[in-house]
């Protein structure tokens, strides 16, 4: 009985897909077996392929592959709450970009998933008092992925982001789950002012490319932040902004504008 208790457990349909889909991509493609294999068949779990894929894109000669293949075991052995993110990343990146037609694709090719869950080991270190290691962290995903995320900022899961090239976000930002962002998003300060000075985005928030979000301010939930867009004042939930400096055009539209990715607006208030 225990016995069946332990196959059941270890039953996980996401990890399993992944892994067939790994298998009928080096069946289509021979050429790309040598990467798929060390990147998901050599390993037995989603957190296992994670580290070595973490391991894989950072090191360099200033820091080893092993090293930080093991900072990432630590990781998600001791947390969790890493893998669970780290998996409702994976959805909310296959429900949400219409690029993405199998899991197996943020993994090994998409920067803005990847770049997440390097993050996230950047932030488990900080809160781990190992502050250097953080903010190595910080500078190898900004330099492998052009994305620079402090790794003192609070970020939710769920999180997709889309295309991922020139993304900010600064040390006292806090992000809720199933926010989506497009490319150079800036989530920034208005100056030299230090303490408490990043947004606050709420949950369902949709950012659009190019907007700059700057300040201590709030952002509500469910709202949407159009392209382009320079955020200085609070937006309160379920809204429509838009414009430099951004103003309410609209209500969001519908009920989950993260999932709906829904970029069309009208301009009347």
């Amino acid at each position: 009985m225990a016995e069946t208790r332990t196959k059941l457990a270890s039953v996980d349909p996401v990890w399993d897909r992944i892994k067939k889909e790994a298998q009928d991509a080096v069946r289509d493609e021979p050429l790309m077996g040598g990467l798929i294999h060390a990147c998901i068949l050599h390993h037995k779990s989603i957190q296992k392929a994670l580290s070595y894929r973490f391991a894989a894109k950072l090191s360099s000669n200033e820091m080893s592959q092993v090293i930080l293949r093991e900072i990432a075991d630590d990781a998600y052995a001791e947390s969790p709450e890493l893998v669970a993110a780290a998996r409702a990343d994976l959805m909310a990146v296959y429900e949400r970009d219409p690029a993405c037609h199998r899991f197996l694709q943020p993994i090994l090719f998409f920067k803005g998933y990847q770049a997440m869950q390097s993050y996230r080991i950047g932030h488990w270190l900080w809160q781990h008092g190992k502050r250097d290691l953080a903010y190595f962290v910080q500078m190898r995903v900004s330099e492998i992925f052009g994305i620079d995320i402090h790794p003192a900022a609070q970020i939710g899961r769920g999180i997709m982001i889309d295309h991922a090239h020139s993304i900010v976000i600064g040390e006292t930002a806090v992000v809720g789950d199933n926010v989506s962002m497009l490319h150079s998003v800036t989530l920034g300060g208005t100056g030299k002012e230090e303490e408490d000075r990043h947004p606050k985005i709420g949950n369902g928030v949709l950012i659009g490319a190019g907007a700059k979000v700057l300040g201590n301010i709030k952002i509500g939930h469910c709202s949407r932040i159009a392209a382009g867009s320079v955020v200085l004042e609070d937006v309160p939930p379920c809204k429509t902004v838009a414009g430099i400096p951004a103003k309410i055009v609209g209500e969001a539209g519908c009920d989950q504008p993260s999932v709906s990715m829904d970029q069309m607006f009208g301009v009347k208030p």
